[in-house]
């Protein structure tokens, strides 16, 4: 263990310095050979007491670390995100003189190391990374035992029985999060020595446990194939410092895997050939011989599928071949096969056998539900398209209902549904998210769950709901469906008998699903299924400018920005990024929440990319700062009011605190927590380095490595804001953002805004958008396949 045992505490090029004076004699003398062009690099060992900045983009850290023989704290810089406070680092770097902060030691490399002195290993064991020993017993275990207390866990841990308060159930506690630590150290040497984040250990050792380092020496790819957050270029420069050949098979199958990968996340349900192979090339830079002999090979072995019985030809008529990753393939065949299924088939309801047995019987085929019935049912009237949408639902297996905002969808729906109450069907109805479901829920009076909740997904059998379990009832009617991506659209019809009806609702010029996949606009342009296409703006929803203005971007119109007293839709001219930046947080903070006494909390900042100034990572720390500062004022005895920071966990350079507002990023069906769900944090233990986030009512716990799931959502893309609806929304629109600035974008944005809207920026960005209708197409061939089954 490097440094155990030694005396000194610094150390520059092998030499040994006992006190400060010696070590500033020794700095001085640097300072000369770096002028003469010598630069000589030194070393420090020190513990980290505490982080007072990272930056989550770039790693870059300030911390205050305790170093022997120093009377104050020494200031520690450089990339180093994934300390924590209590590590023992041995640092290699050099001493620099800044003109605002003073002496700092600025790290070219470091390592993380066990602690050699008393001090050091209360800290260490105080820090929380092992479970069952906080501050209070870490002080206990080294005044009992001293330098020797990690030696007594190690080999006798059982003497832990003589410190007051440990009993046989914490000793096993320690015991399990010990041997985890020493292993989860292995790991991260290991990745330091490969020059890879140790952020991962956990991770790895979580998937691999003690074989961790065995796997990753055999093949790292599998890092990429089997770990969420950690992508073939990590796993690539393991490999590559392990010696693995550029144009091995093992490397250029993964590098085509990742390929692939990443053209789902861009919502390509397949690639074509020579697009696959042209990006494979240029990532693996690898000949396009070799790659296209291991895409061959994968094909071969199933590994990879390739389209042969549909044909489909570009914008310039040449024919494509798709080549698919298995789970894609399967899930677009599927989609198309059961929606086929489904509208063929029989609907085993009342209704839908009244209905068939008149219409044969009279010879009228467009005999329908009396709808004049309905107005009277719902107190409600209905325009000639919202009768039409009732009438076909009546009969149809699968319909979609489609329109902009204030067009009636949620009308339509109501009357829909309280036609199939009159003949007494049992209705199921649900949407991809939670927020999404809760707004269906208020607008009809029925319970409304997410897809998710509908199928029962227990992990890790997965959906409980399928073809052999499958739903009860006689008709599903699903909400937001434009966010619906072919895996998902997948698992829910395995779940639909074919006696079921299916009715879609949804708004095509919004932005299709995050995943891969077109599900609702493919649909829609197969013509294989009634379509009702809502466009009328109903008189009450023209009073809202929010309304008019979102139709009129869908038509390439400039919106009305002059705002004025009464309006819900406000435009304010800014084009300095730093400016709107201030802007924003002034406006959440102070200026909406006085003007419409609402709570910041209820203020939703969206923004069209998550990097830059005004990004939602940069947002999100101004936010965070102005709304949930690290420190708290409380009053104590004898000393008035006094400045204390809040407790916090660190990861990834974010620091999560009690009432923090943040949002899951990818599916966790263990905690039945999914994409896009927004909670506020209730409670942090630092001491534990644990959190408990709440859900709309549902507490989820999160360890401190599990942290990399949620981020802070003061400040959210727009595209993460698919689905939900916010009393107020705040939104950036600069030409830093013309990469993302498309009008389904804009309209996305402006459309979650219920009440009130401020768009900060410049009319050129928002004109800019409102003119790019250049839609990224996605790679799908679900129309061709509904045609096909047509």
């Amino acid at each position: 263990m490097p440094w155990h045992g030694k005396k000194a505490s610094t150390c520059f090029s092998g030499v040994e310095y006992t006190s400060e004076e010696e070590l500033h004699k020794a700095w001085i003398n640097i300072k000369k050979e770096e002028k003469n062009g010598r630069l000589l690099m030194q070393k420090i060992r020190c513990v980290v007491e505490r982080i007072t900045y990272q930056n989550p983009e770039n790693g870059y850290s300030v911390m205050k670390c305790k170093v022997k023989d120093y009377t104050e704290l020494v200031t520690l810089i450089g990339n180093m995100l994934d300390v924590n406070v209590g590590s023992v680092l041995l640092v290699q770097g050099n001493w620099k003189i800044d003109t605002k902060y003073g002496r700092q030691f600025e790290a070219s490399s470091w390592e993380e190391t066990l602690p050699a002195t008393v001090y050091g290993m209360e800290k260490y064991l105080g820090s929380g990374l092992i479970k069952g020993i906080g501050p209070k017993f870490a002080q206990r275990i080294v005044k009992r035992f001293g330098v020797d207390s990690f030696t007594v866990i190690e080999d006798n841990i059982e003497q832990l029985m003589e410190v007051e308060g440990i009993g046989n159930k914490r000793i096993q506690m320690i015991a399990e999060s010990w041997q985890k630590q020493k292993e989860i150290k292995n790991i991260m040497l290991f990745l330091q020595e490969n020059q890879v984040s140790t952020s991962y250990a956990a991770k790895i050792f979580k998937q691999y446990g003690n074989d961790s380092i065995k796997v990753m020496k055999e093949n790292p790819y599998r890092l990429a194939d089997d770990i969420w957050g950690i992508g073939f270029k990590t796993a690539d420069q393991i490999a590559m410092k392990l010696g693995f050949a550029k144009e091995s098979y093992v490397r250029l199958r993964s590098g085509l895997m990742y390929t692939l990968s990443e053209l789902s996340n861009d919502g390509h349900v397949y690639a074509e050939r020579q697009q696959l192979i042209d990006r494979a090339t240029e990532l693996l830079e690898a000949s396009e011989e070799t790659i296209v002999k291991t895409l061959d090979e994968m094909i071969k072995k199933e590994e990879l599928i390739l389209e042969n019985q549909i044909s489909k030809t570009d914008a310039e008529g040449n024919s494509i071949t798709p080549i698919y990753l298995p789970p894609f393939y399967y899930a677009e065949v599927g989609v198309a096969a059961k929606l086929k299924k489904l509208s063929d088939s029989p609907a085993g309801d009342k209704l839908y056998t009244r209905l068939t047995e008149a219409r044969k019987k009279t010879g009228n085929n467009e005999l329908s539900v009396d709808v004049g019935a309905i107005e009277k049912i719902t107190g409600m009237s209905y325009d000639d398209i919202q009768a039409d949408a009732i009438r076909k639902a009546a009969t149809a297996k699968v319909m979609v209902l489609t329109g902009g905002p204030g067009t009636g969808k949620t009308t339509t729906t109501h009357g829909i549904i309280s036609a199939y109450r009159a003949y007494g069907l049992k209705i199921l109805l649900a949407a991809p998210t939670g927020r999404a479901a809760k707004r269906m829920t208020e607008a009809t009076g029925m319970e409304s769950k997410t897809i998710h909740r509908l199928l029962e997904f227990k992990p890790p059998e997965g959906y409980q709901k399928n073809e052999e379990n499958p739903l009860e009832g006689d008709v599903l009617i699903i909400d937001e469906c434009s966010m619906i991506d072919i895996i998902l659209m997948n698992s829910l019809l395995k779940a639909i008998p074919p006696t079921m009806r299916l009715i879609m609702v949804g708004d095509i010029d919004q932005l299709p699903s995050v995943g891969a996949g077109n599900v609702l606009r493919d649909m829609i342009d197969s013509m294989a299924f009634p379509v009702i296409r809502l466009t009328r703006i109903f008189r009450q929803a023209q009073t809202s400018r929010i309304v008019m203005n979102a139709h009129r971007i869908n038509e390439g119109k400039m919106p009305d920005i002059s705002n004025g007293k009464g309006t819900d839709f406000f435009f304010m001219e800014n084009k300095d990024a730093e400016a709107v930046a201030g802007e924003i947080v002034k406006l959440v903070q102070n200026n909406l929440p006085k003007y419409y006494h609402v709570e910041p909390s209820q203020i939703q900042v969206l923004t069209p990319m998550q990097r830059g100034v005004v990004g939602a990572t940069n947002l999100n720390l101004a936010l965070q700062e102005a709304l949930n500062p690290a420190e708290e004022e409380i009053f104590m005895r004898g000393r008035g009011k006094v400045m204390i920071p809040k407790p916090c966990l660190r990861r990834s350079g974010f620091c999560f605190r009690a009432q923090d507002k943040v949002m899951q990023i990818k599916n966790n069906y263990d905690k039945e927590v999914f994409n896009g769900d927004i909670g506020i944090i209730e409670s942090v233990d630092d001491a534990d380095k644990m959190l408990v986030v709440n859900f709309d009512g549902k507490s989820v716990e999160y360890d401190v490595t599990e942290l990399d799931e949620i981020v802070h959502a003061y400040a959210t893309t727009i595209h993460k804001a698919q689905g939900s609806e916010y009393s107020i929304v705040v939104m950036p629109v600069l030409m830093n953002h013309y990469v993302m600035l498309q009008r389904n974008l804009i309209y996305t944005g402006i459309t979650r805004a219920k009440k009130i809207l401020v768009l900060v920026g410049t009319k050129k960005a928002l004109s800019y958008a409102v003119r790019n209708v250049t839609v990224s197409k996605r790679n799908t061939m679900l129309k061709e396949r509904l045609e096909v089954n047509r």
